[in-house]
């Protein structure tokens, strides 16, 4: 499974899990423009729209002082496309156009515009900027590939930055990044002082990323391919002082019961992938499982939230395991 993230070759782009790296001639753009109101709506609703779970898009606001919001969808075959007109054609208030996209190397061009990001302690850098990270900061060299995750995306930030507010006041020994992606989090927690690291993702090529990007930065991280947190080497590691969970609203729902069951009392969860308007089911579904909410964060459309476990009892039950 992937996400839907923040696609803007002008200005922050990030990789979606199963797009090629070469668009076709034949590859299109669907757009489109107006209200934030009416714009994560739509969000919402290709989020819960069956034929596009996984699809590439973008929602980010183009214009602070026009109030205009825009959605950038990348559609990989022709049902796909006709399916994210339908679903933005139910939003009168948005203007939706489609233009063809013409042959090119788009990851390697976006990426090598993409300036370093500052979130906290964590400054994020890919090879072209190599030698531009502050004395003071835990750099962290990340190569996204065809991977989720270069630190760019609003949810990416945010739990950075989440993760260095937590990091002042104690530290986490053990740490879980569930879909790591490029591994960005589960390689942040390994370098701020965690014992033992490990990122799960369902996408077999991001487990290989992130295990390249955990060489790159030498850290010591174990990635493997799950569902989840369905896997024998996930489970032998817990219970978890704190655990990541950068993915779709409703994988996020899904997974509370597991991951209140890896991490020990006490302990704290990192949720993103979430829209705005998502946060609020999102989060009744952590605090039906015996979590207290914490602090959310917000940027552009999209929420990260802090929550806690409590309670005594150790829940056990991760799932099937993983290859």
């Amino acid at each position: 499974m992937f996400r839907n993230g923040a696609i803007n070759f002008l200005q922050q782009w990030e990789p979606a899990r199963g797009i090629s790296r070469r668009v076709s001639e034949t590859a299109v753009q669907i757009t489109a423009r107006g209200p934030r109101a009416a714009a994560e709506a739509a969000a919402a609703a290709i989020d819960a729209e069956p034929s596009l779970e996984g699809a590439a898009y973008a929602i980010l606001e183009e214009d602070e002082a026009k109030a205009l919001w825009r959605i950038d969808a990348y559609p990989t075959s022709a049902a796909e496309a006709d399916a994210f007109r339908r679903v933005l054609g139910g939003w009168p208030a948005l203007a939706v156009r489609s233009e063809a996209l013409a042959d090119a190397d788009w990851l390697k061009l976006a990426l090598s515009g993409l300036p370093p990001v500052r979130a906290g302690r964590f400054f994020v850098y890919g090879a072209h900027d190599a030698g531009r990270a502050p004395v003071n900061a835990v750099a962290l060299r990340i190569e996204a590939g065809a991977a989720f995750g270069t630190g760019h995306h609003g949810t990416t930030v945010g739990c950075l930055a989440a993760f260095d507010r937590l990091l002042r006041a104690r530290r986490f020994g053990r740490v879980q990044d569930v879909g790591t992606g490029t591994g960005l989090l589960a390689i942040a927690a390994a370098r701020a002082g965690a014992l033992v690291a490990r990122g799960s993702d369902i996408d077999p090529v991001s487990v290989r990323i992130a295990r390249e990007n955990a060489r790159i930065n030498r850290a010591s991280v174990r990635f493997v391919r799950a569902d989840g947190l369905a896997h024998r080497a996930i489970a032998r590691a817990a219970p978890y002082d704190l655990v990541f969970a950068n993915i779709l609203a409703r994988p996020l729902i899904r997974l509370a019961r597991p991951i209140h069951g890896a991490l020990r009392p006490g302990g704290r969860v990192i949720l993103s992938g979430l829209l705005r308007v998502q946060e609020r089911e999102v989060r009744a579904a952590y605090l039906a499982r015996g979590f207290v909410f914490e602090r959310r964060l917000y940027r552009d459309a999209w929420a990260t939230l802090v929550m806690r476990r409590c309670g005594r009892r150790l829940l056990t039950r991760y799932g099937r395991a993983g290859v």
